[in-house]
C-alpha cells in the first residue's frame, strides 16, 4: 500500500494541466516575463477577490510583509506585536524593516495571537500589531483592530496560510493597513516557485509598495529611495490566475476533508487528541489540518511506519528560535505557545486527497495512540 504524502502538488496539477499549459506557452509567445500584462491582471483580481482596492504583486511572502512594514513607515527604534508562534518569517520581516518584534501569546483555541496578550505589551515604542492567521483560521480581527484604533497602532495582517479565510464574512487581508499574501508552492494558492502579494486599501501604501519593489525607482535610472528587487514574474502571474479561479472549490474540498477528520476523531473518541477548532464568525480554509496529541514525536513515529505522512509546524516558538536569542526578555512567557509546540502535528490534507484517505489515517492515528 503506497504512503499517503502530506500534499500532492502532482495531483493538484493533472486535474488543471490544459488550462496550466496554455497559460505557460502564452507567457512563452508574448516574450515578456516580468512586471506585464499577466501580472496586471493577476493584481486586479487579486484585489476583487480580497475585497480590496489595490494589490501588487512581490517575489514573496516575506517580501510582502517587510515591504508593508516599510511603507507603513515602521523601521528603528519601533516596536511590532507579533505572535509567539508562527513561521520565522514573521520576525524576520520585522526585523528586516529595522524595527523590534515583541512576541504575545496566543489563544489556546484557535492558535492564533490572543487579543488580551497583545494589549498587555503595548508600550510608547509599539507601533503596530503583526497578526497571522495561521493555519488558515482567522484572527479576532475586531478585538485587534479595536485595540490598534486605540492606540494608534498600524495593522499588517500575516495572510500567508489563509487566502480565501473570513471573519464575520470579510476576507482576511483587508482589515488592517495591509494583508501580506504567500504564493509559495504549498500553499492554498501556490505557485510553481515563489511569490507573494500585498492587498490594501490604501492608495499611498500601493504606491509605496510599487515604488520598493522596484529599486525606489519609478522610471529607469532615476531612484527616489532606497528599495529591493521583488517583482512576482509573468510566469508565476499566469499560473496564479488559473488556479485563483479553482481556489473557492478547492478550499471548500479542504473544509469538507477537515470536517470528515473531525468528526472520525470525534465519534472515534481518540484519547489524547484534539482537533483543531473553527470559532465562531470564522471562516477556515484549513492551509493545514494541525491537531494536538500527546507523546506527539511517538505517534508521528508509529504513523510513519503505517505509511502517513505528518509534519510538525512548529517545533518552536519564534522567541526560542537561536536567531532571536538576543529578544529573549528575562520574565517573557508565552505559556500556550510552549505547550502546543510539544504537541501539534499536520496531517496530510489537499483537496486532491480521496475520502477514503481520510479513514486509513484516523485508523493509523488510533493505532498510533493504542501503542504510543
Amino acid at each position: 500500500m503506497s504512503a499517503i504524502p502530506l500534499l500532492d502538488l502532482r495531483a493538484q496539477y493533472q486535474t488543471i494541466k490544459p488550462e496550466i499549459d496554455a497559460a505557460i506557452q502564452r507567457v512563452l509567445d508574448r516574450g515578456q516575463f516580468v512586471l506585464g500584462s499577466e501580472g496586471e491582471a493577476l493584481e486586479r483580481e487579486m484585489a476583487a477577490y480580497c475585497g480590496v482596492a489595490h494589490a501588487v504583486a512581490v517575489a514573496s511572502g516575506t517580501d510582502a510583509l517587510e515591504l508593508s512594514l516599510r511603507a507603513a513607515g515602521i523601521g528603528s527604534g519601533d516596536e511590532v506585536i507579533t505572535t509567539a508562534f508562527s513561521f520565522f518569517a514573521t520576525a524576520e520581516a520585522i526585523i528586516a524593516a529595522g524595527a523590534r518584534p515583541v512576541f504575545a501569546d496566543i489563544d489556546v483555541t484557535s492558535y492564533n495571537l490572543d487579543p488580551d496578550e497583545v494589549e498587555r505589551r503595548i508600550t510608547r515604542r509599539t507601533k503596530a500589531i503583526l497578526p497571522v492567521h495561521l493555519f488558515g483560521h482567522p484572527c479576532a480581527m475586531d478585538r485587534l483592530m479595536t485595540i490598534a484604533k486605540a492606540h494608534r497602532l498600524k495593522v499588517i495582517e500575516d495572510c500567508a496560510q489563509a487566502i480565501g479565510a473570513k471573519f464575520r464574512g470579510r476576507p482576511v487581508g483587508s482589515f488592517g493597513d495591509a494583508g501580506c499574501l504567500s504564493f509559495y508552492p504549498t500553499k492554498n494558492l501556490g505557485g510553481y516557485g515563489d511569490g507573494g502579494m500585498v492587498v490594501t486599501n490604501h492608495a499611498k501604501t500601493a504606491e509605496q509598495i510599487r515604488l520598493l519593489r522596484t529599486h525606489g525607482s519609478r522610471q529607469p535610472y532615476h531612484h527616489l529611495i532606497l528599495g529591493t528587487n521583488s517583482r512576482l514574474d509573468e510566469l508565476q502571474a499566469a499560473i496564479l490566475r488559473v488556479k485563483l479561479r479553482h481556489l473557492d472549490q478547492w478550499n471548500d474540498a479542504r473544509r469538507r476533508l477537515a470536517h470528515g477528520y473531525t468528526a472520525r476523531i470525534t465519534q472515534r473518541g481518540l484519547l489524547g487528541v484534539t482537533p483543531p477548532r473553527e470559532l465562531p464568525d470564522s471562516h477556515h480554509v484549513y492551509h493545514l489540518y494541525s491537531l494536538r496529541v500527546r507523546r506527539r514525536d511517538r505517534v508521528r513515529l508509529l504513523l510513519a511506519q503505517q505509511g502517513v505522512t505528518s509534519q510538525v509546524y512548529y517545533p518552536k516558538t519564534l522567541p526560542a528560535q537561536p536567531a532571536l536569542a538576543a529578544l529573549r526578555g528575562r520574565r517573557a512567557s508565552y505559556p500556550h505557545a510552549d505547550a502546543l509546540c510539544r504537541e501539534i502535528l499536520a496531517l496530510p490534507l489537499y483537496p486532491e486527497l480521496a475520502g477514503h484517505a481520510i479513514k486509513r489515517v484516523i485508523d493509523a492515528l488510533a493505532r498510533a495512540i493504542r501503542l504510543k
